[in-house]
């Protein structure tokens, strides 16, 4: 068992592509944790999606025997945490098992929006914030400029430490400062067993694997333990810490981080965020620091072959206890059959689980037009919340309608301001206000409804500001909107899955362009199909399909006209009949187009 005075629980923070995964690397390499023979890069992004991508996904904790040039010996828990927006959720849960973190500032490109999203969500809960630049081995490095944005932006008063993660250049110098500034864990070994899960996995063998951090007493194998939220008991089985493959340890006690297994097979009986206890000393509440997650943005997924619908399912059950921060729920489309509803935390969250799906189940997925969660009244005076557009109450019905708000922070180089404050402008952004970081860089804060956010704004923001600008956001309630349903009508039959609410202004381009792009994907048929975007109730936009023409009167060489035209008529009634009959069947790629649709013409 280990002096909870001799450890240290830390994490590091940083915006996307700051350098993150390598000083974690470093770290890992100079405590001597992993051997240089089996080192290689981002050694924590085990999965092969953050890898490919170069991002962080999910939580991991590694431990680090750490003996420092004075011969102390030091227990360290690094807690790793994404860095991209979506994934706040996880950093709040990292961040509750921690009690300091190091601040990571790429040196090129300085204080960007995730970090000073990740340093206030840290500072906030009281953590001892360690701030480090890296990269100052580039030639495009501005130290004195990136120190004097971190002393400005973030108010963090004392000298950062200067690294190259990359070549190790100054990380002995990052150790020594999480040693001697960050706090020894509080917790006292004797006290009821108190561990917060901050993340968890579940192995077909073993069950359920949960990543805890021992907040109070001592947790060891054969002890009953419940959890609080649920209330579920079970035996403990196995406990041990990662480094970072698992590796058996006697007990966790005060302090400690580590990872938990009881046989647990149900994935349903445990959350991620919940307090584990003792059953023979139950605790009377729960640890604090832990915030659910809500989704923002909702879609539908529907497995392409019908007969995977049960597989669709059990990969949900699977995915959903190591990403409890989506949430789904059974949906039946006319025109998709069945499927699920998901809600992601935006849109990165809802690309990850759905590339998730289809590597790791194996599954052929389509995804709907994603939307976000309106609040309707109707004229009887209630309110509803709705977050499928096929739910909507009929237009007449409807007396108001709110739909949710984000404050916008945006940091961008000065030159590229025109570009964004148009593609804001475009989008019903409100103007809160400008600071100016340093003679070339500002940061931006607005106002925009979700809605606008969810269709392709952050590749805009990208493309017009050439890559440079970075955003973070928060919710910040819902206000009243002209919102209305569009729905799509093919030979005047209602397609559930190409239904959207927008705001009126748009509607008529976004109806006109669906209208044009379905002409272009749908077969053919022996009668001409009208496609119609409708607006509460009326047609707004329409496109005419051709009906396919088969040449009847080619047999008729020579001869009285009459004998041609009585074919042509003949013809002529039969497309009639089939009209009046007649069904049209949508492809898959007309769901998909409903995706690509960018409604400002881009």
């Amino acid at each position: 068992m280990t002096e909870p005075s001799r450890i240290r629980n830390f994490s590091i923070i940083a915006h996307i592509d700051h350098g993150k995964s390598t000083l974690a690397d470093r770290l890992l390499e100079m405590t001597g944790t992993i051997a240089r023979r089996d080192m290689q890069a981002q050694i924590m992004d085990s999965m092969e999606l953050e890898r490919e991508r170069g991002i962080t996904i999910k939580a991991k904790a590694v431990r680090m025997d750490y003996t420092a040039p004075d011969g102390g010996r030091w227990l360290l828990n690094l807690i790793d945490t994404p860095g991209h927006v979506d994934f706040t959720y996880e950093v709040s849960r990292a961040l509750a098992a921690c009690e300091g973190a190091l601040l990571v500032v790429d040196a090129t490109q300085g204080v960007q929006a995730q970090t000073l999203a990740n340093a206030t969500l840290a500072q906030q809960v009281g953590l001892r914030v360690i701030p480090v630049i890296n990269k100052i081995d580039l030639p495009s490095s501005d130290v004195d400029g990136t120190t004097e944005q971190i002393f400005d932006t973030l108010k963090i008063i004392e000298d950062p430490i200067l690294v190259s993660a990359k070549s190790g250049e100054g990380v002995q110098d990052v150790l020594d400062a999480i040693v001697r500034d960050i706090p020894a864990p509080a917790g006292d070994p004797q006290k009821p067993l108190s561990a917060l899960i901050f993340d968890s996995s579940y192995s077909t063998f073993r069950g359920v694997i949960l990543l805890i951090r021992v907040v109070d007493g001592t947790i060891k194998k054969g002890m009953t333990v419940k959890f609080f939220s649920t209330g579920t008991e079970a035996i403990v089985e196995e406990v041990g810490v990662l480094r970072p493959k698992q590796e058996l340890a006697e007990a966790l006690s005060a302090g400690e981080a580590g990872y938990l297994i009881c046989g647990i097979k149900d994935i349903h009986t445990v959350r991620v965020g919940d307090t584990v206890m003792e059953k023979a000393r139950p605790l009377p509440s729960p640890l604090p620091g832990y915030k659910e997650a809500k989704p923002v943005v909702f879609a539908g997924i529907f497995p392409i072959d019908q007969t995977e619908y049960t597989a669709l399912k059990y990969a949900l059950d699977k995915l959903n206890l190591e990403d409890s921060s989506f949430n789904y729920t059974a949906e039946t489309s006319l025109a998709l059959g069945f499927g699920y509803r998901l809600g992601f935390l935006g849109l990165l969250h809802m690309d990850i689980v759905k590339e998730r799906l289809q590597r790791e189940f194996g599954l052929d997925l389509i995804v709907t037009a994603p939307n976000v969660v309106y609040r309707v009244q109707t004229f009887d005076g209630r309110w509803s919340v709705i977050d499928n557009p096929a739910k909507f109450p009929d237009h007449g019905d409807i007396k108001a309608i709110e739909e949710p708000f984000v404050l916008l922070t945006i940091v961008l180089p000065i030159e590229h301001q025109e570009p964004v404050l148009n593609l804001i402008k475009e989008r019903r952004g409100v103007h809160v206000g400008i600071e100016y970081l340093s003679p070339t860089r500002m940061l931006i804060r607005y106002e925009l409804p979700l809605a606008e956010m969810v269709v392709n704004f952050y590749d805009r923001l990208k493309s017009v500001s050439k890559g440079y600008a970075t955003l973070d956001y928060q919710p910040i309630g819902y206000r009243p909107s002209a919102m209305a349903k569009l729905e799509v009508l093919i030979h005047k039959e209602p397609v559930d899955a190409l239904s959207q609410i927008v705001h009126k202004d748009k509607a008529y381009a976004i109806g006109a362009k669906l209208c044009a792009k379905l002409k272009e994907l749908l077969d053919r048929q022996n009668f001409e199909v009208a496609i119609q975007a409708s607006l509460n109730g009326k047609v707004i936009a329409r496109e005419t399909l051709g009906a396919r023409r088969k040449d009847v009167i080619a047999k008729c060489y020579g001869g009285d006209i009459t004998r041609k035209k009585k074919l042509l008529n003949k013809q002529k009634e039969g497309k009639k009949r089939a009209k009046l009959i007649g069904q049209v069947e949508v492809p898959q790629e007309a769901f998909l187009a409903a995706l690509k649709i960018d409604e400002d013409g881009d």
